[in-house]
């Protein structure tokens, strides 16, 4: 019966980028003081102003890829610095470098909290965690040690939506599926979990809180 389920059988498994970290467009004035630009200088803002990125609108168009869309802001921002970047990761471990604390959501700080105070199980399950922030990331983020389980594509190769990610890291946690939320702001990788069986989140990031409430609260009711 659902009710016999303990915490410590349950887990709470969240994406990083977007889910426990600020996106790209809600960190513009770090960024831009991380690289030495002028205030204002970013001004694409994707799902919090869709209609002044047109890029952002192609994507969602399924003209371009996702990947794609970062690949030309990544172009963009190198030559502003008149450098030419061929790789994400580096965009943004120049643009987070600085002050990695303060691109964590405190949302997800304090629902991680609050899922570990209850007893619950964390996990992490990421396709590029250390690939896009480097692998000192982890050492200068205490948050990470909170965790259970990180499950990152930079190193096992197998991307969400595939299904063996989302089964890794249910094993990896110990715990079946169907008592595992998953949370990411991706909807294709919100599917894929769906699809393997956990309860899931597609958290909206103009309003991050209120997708943290629903994991914990269906965490609670399994």
């Amino acid at each position: 019966m659902s009710d016999a389920v303990k915490p410590e059988d349950k887990a709470l498994i969240l994406d990083f980028g977007g889910v426990i970290s600020r996106t790209l467009f809600e960190t513009h004035a770090l960024s831009e003081a991380a690289l030495g630009l002028a205030a204002g200088t970013l001004t694409w803002q994707g799902p919090f102003a869709p209609e002044t990125d047109a890029l952002w609108q192609a994507m969602q168009a399924d003209q371009i890829s996702e990947r794609d869309y970062w690949m030309q802001r990544t172009r963009e921002v190198g030559r502003l610095l008149g450098e030419d970047w061929t790789e994400m990761q580096t965009f943004v471990q120049r643009a987070r470098g600085a002050d990695v604390q303060a691109v964590i959501r405190p949302e997800a700080v304090a629902a991680i909290q609050q899922a570990k105070a209850l007893g619950y199980k964390l996990g992490i399950l990421s396709n590029e965690l250390d690939l896009f922030y480097g692998a000192d990331f982890r050492e200068r983020l205490p948050l990470l040690q909170q965790f259970d389980e990180i499950v990152d594509a930079t190193y096992t190769q197998i991307l969400k939506p595939d299904p063996r990610a989302y089964q890794a890291c249910v094993q990896a946690l110990g715990v079946r599926a169907e008592h595992a939320v998953f949370v990411d702001d991706q909807l294709r990788n919100v599917l894929g979990a769906q699809r393997c069986g956990l309860p899931v989140v597609h958290l909206d990031v103009c309003q991050p809180g209120a997708g943290f409430v629903t994991a914990l609260q269906m965490l609670a009711a399994l």
